[in-house]
């Protein structure tokens, strides 16, 4: 895991410091609302439907227990409403139906950051003091700026690991971090890294995906690829650049991003992302971004160019946990045991199926906490459970877990003989869900209980669809799927991307749902990155988990071979579907159509 600087830290206590200054000042009217908007947005504090919300930077989501211990305190002592503000939220929602506001909860993001929904901003310094005691922060998690760089919650321990990307993700965190040319671009710039055979950081959805590789000669670089997103408008990054030194990354980066920051939309913030000026320019943005790169490297003298002394200091940042306490069975004993006590224990078996990967180490193993159960919204953590996690972490994990994009966490240090162990506690927390990769282990953002931006609440629906699929042979038999579930238009819940996407709509003041089939996130399973085909006009709140469940039943009847849902997706087309989804609806229920791009 990364070791924090001296510089990291103090850079990190005087922006903590400056921001109880700025909260202050406004609080005594020495700066006006209008002003102090944007100091608390690039301190990840936002104002959402009821009552602020703040988003914790997890840099590449690596995070440490002494890390999830503040968060846990967080969230107990600070993620607590005023009455007023929370009796109205209550009364409000609950008009609304079946509603879902927690408090003293942490909230796991598809960004690998951690949110908090009811911090009020009087006690904002304090939290943010809190945060920089173990290094945590909110900057630049909000803004038209270049946010958290994402990468694979396997790095560094992935057995399909070309090159381990998060020394490149912190070269590239410490260099945007407050970069006073991109902190106002024409809208938000968010970077992902892979460093595997498979890509597992969705690099596809992003404005830039970095695929490390590595030449004929064996030297390292970059695929590059540019203009991903989602949103109103889906698209996949287009690949601009087959191999990038390693070294020149950040002058490409800058000549991308410098590119972007002059000819991107200003005037209409729906056509302002980069991925609208790569569609519309095409191979002219290559060009542009290709001439601004050789005047940076040739002209300028490539300013950023990454010596190999500063790769090599912040690799040595880097430092695997120390294991010397661990078991010293070697890899084979150890499979030997977990066979034993699989062969014993049909749960075990089955949790150790899918929820336990395979580690560069082969006495060791990574292992998802599956966040995705009965009773609490995808993503979400009490604080009890927080403190718990960082136990976990603390005596199965060398101290060390990453967050994931599809919000679980991953403890990635686990030696096989202690698997049995870990399991037996994780059931206790309720963290043990056998669901990793099928349906229930789904991606859902906030949505409309929470979010002020949201057309529809997505937290009921995944409840709903939650509670049907509870039957362990019938979610195995379905398959490995990935549903996402987003509450508006901006995919914070990654609905294009989903095996099955479910889209929160607006008509007429009432929540309906668009349903779509066939799309992609770019790993193994999915294939491809690609957007995924709507099934029809959208539904009302009380079809969708039928239409659901009459999508996966035209699957079951229509696979081959025992095809995961993506291939007979692709195979068949979404025509079937579409009329499983048609048959599904309720007689008295109206539809309306939604249009999914401009």
């Amino acid at each position: 895991m990364y070791q924090y600087t001296d510089f990291d830290k103090d850079f990190v206590r005087k922006r903590s410091e400056q921001f109880r200054d700025q909260l202050e000042r406004w609080q005594n009217g020495k700066i006006s609302e209008e002003e102090f908007r944007p100091l608390r947005l690039q301190n990840g504090w936002y104002v959402q439907r009821y009552a602020p919300m703040l988003r914790v930077a997890v840099p590449y989501g690596e995070i440490s227990a002494p890390q999830l211990r503040v968060l846990a305190q967080i969230a107990k002592e600070y993620d607590d409403p005023e009455a007023q503000v929370y009796q109205e939220a209550l009364k409000t929602q609950g008009a609304m139906g079946t509603t879902y506001l927690p408090t003293h909860y942490a909230h796991f993001t598809t960004r690998t950051n951690v949110q908090f929904n009811w911090i009020p901003l009087s006690k904002s310094a304090d939290v943010m003091d809190l945060l920089a005691s173990v290094n945590l922060h909110g900057i630049q998690t909000s803004g038209n700026c270049i946010r958290n760089t994402t990468t694979d919650a396997l790095a560094g321990v992935a057995v399909d690991e070309i090159v381990d990307p998060r020394p490149y993700a912190e070269i590239l965190r410490q260099w945007t971090t407050l970069h006073p040319e991109f902190a106002f671009l024409p809208r938000k710039f968010k970077i992902a890294i892979s460093g595997a055979k498979e890509d597992r950081a969705a690099t596809g959805w992003h404005d830039v995906g970095l695929h490390l590789v590595k030449n004929e000669a064996g030297e390292v670089g970059f695929k590059v690829f540019v203009g991903g997103g989602m949103g109103r408008t889906p698209i996949i990054g287009t690949p601009i650049r087959d191999f990038l030194p390693w070294n020149q990354i950040m002058n490409y980066i800058e000549a991308i991003v410098r590119v972007y920051n002059e000819h991107g939309r200003r005037d209409n913030k729906y056509k302002a992302r980069i991925k609208i000026l790569v569609k519309s320019e095409g191979q002219q943005y290559i060009d542009d971004v290709e001439e601004e790169f050789r005047q940076i490297v040739e002209v300028d003298g490539g300013p950023h160019t990454v010596p190999d002394a500063e790769l090599a200091r912040v690799k040595a940042c880097f430092v695997d946990p120390d294991l010397s306490h661990y078991p010293t069975l070697t890899g084979e004993a150890a499979t030997a045991l977990l066979a034993e006590q699989a062969a014993s224990d049909a749960k075990f078996s089955r949790w150790l199926k899918r929820n336990v990967r395979p580690h560069r180490t082969a006495a060791l193993r990574a292992v998802t906490l599956s966040f995705k159960r009965v009773g609490q919204a995808p993503g979400d953590a009490s604080a009890e459970q927080m403190f718990a996690l960082a136990d976990l972490v603390d005596q199965f994990s060398a101290g060390e877990a990453r967050v994931t994009h599809d919000q679980n966490v991953v403890l990635p240090w686990v030696h096989a003989s202690q698997l049995h162990a870990l399991w037996l506690r994780a059931q206790e927390l309720g963290l043990a869900s056998t669901n990793v990769d099928l349906l229930t282990d789904m991606i859902a953002c906030p949505g409309g209980d929470l979010c002020a931006l949201a057309n529809a609440r997505s937290l009921p629906i995944a409840a709903v669809i939650t509670e049907r699929y509870q039957d362990l042979d019938e979610l195995d038999d379905i398959g490995d799927i990935d549903l996402h579930i987003s509450g508006c238009i901006n995919s914070c819940g990654h609905h294009h991307s989903g095996h099955i996407g479910i889209l929160g709509v607006d008509k007429d003041g009432k929540e309906w749902y668009q349903i779509t089939v066939g799309g992609a996130d770019g790993a193994d399973l999915s294939g491809p990155a690609q957007a995924g085909k709507v099934i029809g006009p959208s539904f009302s709140a009380a079809e969708v988990p039928d239409v659901i469940e009459a999508v996966l039943r035209t699957y079951r009847d229509l696979r081959e071979n025992g095809e995961h849902f993506i291939d007979t997706a692709r195979r068949v087309g979404v025509a079937p579907f579409k009329e499983a989804g048609a048959a599904a609806r309720h007689p008295a229920a109206e539809s309306t159509e939604v249009a999914t791009a401009e």
